[in-house]
This record gives structure tokens, sequence and C-alpha cells, in this order.
């Protein structure tokens, strides 16, 4: 299994170098919020959601850089991440991101005759891409014309001593989403629209690997997701999302004789993000991530609270 945490500091170096020989901090910069947050794998949009803009406070020539730190607690999980952003010219951004999730129910599983060790993490790696495709939020904000962008983000899972259960459930370790987004806003009444296409192999966006044994789901799908939000004021905002989850692994539960143990459901959430000074926010948000393996919680909802903190120029 391949170590990216080599490439990872490489790719955190190049960021960081572009954005110093850019020379530009994007001085002239976007209306608050309208950048987006950072969402978990690292891409700008919402908490969950990727959307169209392209991150940071740079617009049109300049050179933007943004760093964030996002924390999600459940009932029986945490997830902590960290994540840079960089803007090429309003047109690219490249993300580098790292999670960290603490999955201590999983030491049930020693009970099926595994060996998972005290207090376990399933780490991930989350290099991304997004590209301006058409539009821009901003200047047509007065059209029916949406800002659209193409994204990938490849990611790789660090599974520790969960890997033999990797191992049995068939998944992968490495994956790569691609998504399509398009991202309305009307700035006039403070509304903006989202909906992102995404092509996924991902189980929990790829924390549980990608893909699945027989019988289970082994090929990608197309899951749909959506965000709305609405501001308040110029530096507050309301919103909310949903994400649909490919269910790949309950089929194979199913066969093995555990019921729903593996189902997997869509994640939702309503946030609250606030732009104290131009570069920096701060979001707060309700989740609602359903069962996640079932089978070792008590079919126990995850629901809890993100908090993320960026700061952009």
């Amino acid at each position: 299994m391949p170590d990216l945490r080599p490439h990872l500091k490489a790719a955190l170096g190049l960021l960081l170098s572009l954005a110093l020989l850019g020379g530009a901090q994007a001085e002239s910069g976007k209306l608050l919020l309208t950048g987006g947050v950072s969402t978990v794998e690292g891409a700008a949009g919402g908490g969950i959601v990727p959307w169209a803009v392209i991150g940071t406070q740079a617009t049109d020539g300049e050179i933007g850089l943004s760093a964030n730190v996002n924390h999600l607690a459940t009932h029986d999980y945490g997830l902590k991440t960290y994540g840079l952003t960089l803007n090429l010219r309003n047109q690219l951004e490249l993300s580098v991101g790292q999670q960290d999730l603490s999955a201590g129910p999983a030491t049930a599983l020693n009970a099926l005759g595994f060996d998972v060790q005290p207090g376990p993490h399933l780490k991930m790696d989350v290099l991304g891409a997004k590209l301006r495709l058409a539009g821009d939020a901003i200047l047509d904000s007065d059209t029916l014309m949406p800002q659209v962008a193409l994204g990938l983000q490849y990611k790789h899972t660090q599974a520790g001593s969960l890997q033999p259960v990797f191992n049995f459930l068939g998944v992968r370790n490495s994956g790569t989403d691609v998504y399509v987004s398009a991202t309305k806003l009307w700035l006039a009444q403070g509304l903006l629209l989202n909906a992102t296409l995404r092509y996924t192999q991902a189980n929990q966006g790829g924390l549980l690997g990608f893909g699945s044994a027989a019988p289970g789901r082994n090929s990608a799908s197309l899951n749909p997701e959506l965000s709305v939000a609405y501001l308040l004021r110029k530096d507050l905002a309301v919103g909310a999302e949903y994400r649909f989850m490919p269910n790949n692994l309950e089929a194979l539960g199913r066969a093995a004789g555990l019921g729903n143990a593996l189902r997997q459901d869509d994640w939702k959430d309503l946030f609250i993000a606030w732009a104290p000074q131009r570069h920096v926010s701060l979001t707060a948000a309700y989740v609602d991530l359903g069962r996640i393996v079932p089978g070792v919680t008590e079919q126990r909802r995850q629901r809890g609270w993100y908090l993320s903190g960026q700061v952009s120029y």
C-alpha cells in the first residue's frame, strides 16, 4: 500500500511556493462568503458539498491561498480535517487535505475474529483540483447563468489495524471522485443555490474504502448533492446541504447474515457561516450523517456538530 505522506508534503510545499511566487494576496478580494468555506474534503463550498466557486479571496488575475481546520463530533465518531487551497487566477483551484476519523466502535468487530487495536483511527489524504468551465458567480448574478466547474478528488485511506476488515469487505484503499458543480448566486436577494453531481465509488466519502466485494456494488455511481445558502447580512449566512451517498456495502452485509449492519445513509446539515473580517471565516453546522456501520453502533444515527475555521488571502 503506497504511502502518500511524502507526496502530500511535496504538494503542500508546491502550493505555498506558487502562492509566494504569485505575489498577489487578493487585496481587492471577493465579497464576503461568496467564495464559500472549506468542505471536509478541502474544496471550496459548504461543509459537505463542493460548489463551483473557486476558493480563497482571489479574483481574476490574482493568486490566493487559504488554510482550514475542521472538527466534527457525532454520537460515536470524531473527525478532524486540515487543508490548504490554492486559487490560480480564479480559474483553477488546487487543494490538499488530511482527515483523521476516530473509529472507536470498530473494536466491536473483534467479536467476529478481527484484531482491531484500541482507539483505532482511519486516516485519509485528499488531493483535489477544480476548473472553472463557465460563468462567474458575481458578474453573472443578475442573469440566469450559473458558474460551472469540473472537479476531481484523489483519495487514499490508511486503515491501520482495520486493514484486515477492508480486505474482508473487498474494498480498495484508493479511489478518485469526479464531479460537476453549478452554483447560482442572486446577489440582490442574497440567495445561493448549488447542485453537484458526483461520480464515485467511495464508502463514507472514502474513509471506509472504495467499492465492495460481491454481492456489494463495486462500480462507481452518480450521486447528486444540493446546497442552499441565504445571506442574512454581508458577513453572515445560513444554509442547508444534502449529499446523496452510494450504498455499496449493504448487499454484502446481508449476504453474510448481518442484515443492514453495513448500510450507508445520506449526509445532511444545517449551517451558519460568519466572516468577522475579510480574511477569516467561521462555520458551525448541525450534521446528520445517518447510520455509519450500524452493526457496531446499535443502529444509532450519527448526529452532532461540525465546526470549521478558515484563513484566506
